[in-house]
């Protein structure tokens, strides 16, 4: 799960982003709302993890922004403000749920395991292409003869490709995928990875449209 945290305290949003990451996540960090809602366009997150005072304002000014622009990504509302007016309002707004200050990593991320089952998600938790399934909630991949080992990056890209199989993408919106919007990006990452999904699932189950992108294989 790709995750975005709005949090402006330096080192909790440190210790998130490295937690969640030895969690499983793929975690962005900003710590502002002009931030967030760069990162929000600039790319698909599958939740977010919301504080609410923020340098520029109040986490909820966001969170009713996403909601009247239809964006559907699950928030989860992360702040010391844990009164039950507070957690009733950010509710009524549109969170999906609440985690008061201090917490445990732990809960957290079964917090956002939890987001990722919710019924609105569930028929995109288990894509599948010429006999290769992706289970997003485990972030593995596999095949009727077993388990796909692959690195996250390259979970990564295979899962850009199977949630539109038929559309061909561009290296810059695969880099998407591989990159927060903030992080220098490297010149041959998605070459190399799309070589190393090659090795692992076949080499005619990606197709190179020459120039323009890459897409999968037509189911055999």
């Amino acid at each position: 799960m790709r995750i975005l945290v709005v949090e402006d305290d330096a080192v909790l949003s440190d210790g998130l982003r490295a937690g969640l990451r030895i969690a499983g996540f793929s975690p962005e960090t900003v710590a502002s709302l002009e931030d967030a809602r760069a990162a929000l366009l600039a790319g698909r997150f599958d939740a977010m993890v919301l504080d609410l005072m923020l340098p520029d304002g109040s986490g909820l000014d966001l969170l009713v922004e996403v909601r009247s622009a239809g964006l559907a990504v699950p928030v989860l509302v992360l702040t010391a403000r844990d009164r039950l007016d507070d957690r009733v309002r950010g509710l009524d707004l549109g969170a999906d749920d609440y985690l008061g200050k201090p917490f445990e990593l732990e809960e957290l991320a079964a917090r956002l395991r939890a987001l990722g089952r919710r019924p609105a998600a569930l028929s995109e938790t288990r894509p599948e292409w010429n006999g290769v399934t992706l289970d997003l909630a485990a972030l593995v991949a596999s095949r009727a003869d077993g388990p796909v080992p692959l690195s996250p990056r390259e979970f990564s890209v295979l899962r850009a490709l199977m949630d539109r199989p038929r559309a061909i993408l561009s290296k810059a919106q695969l880099e998407e995928q591989l990159y927060g919007w903030q992080e220098e990006i490297e010149s041959n990452a998605v070459e190399v990875h799309i070589h190393k999904l090659r090795s692992k699932l076949g080499h005619d189950f990606i197709e190179t449209v020459r120039g323009v992108g890459y897409r999968l294989a037509e189911a055999r």
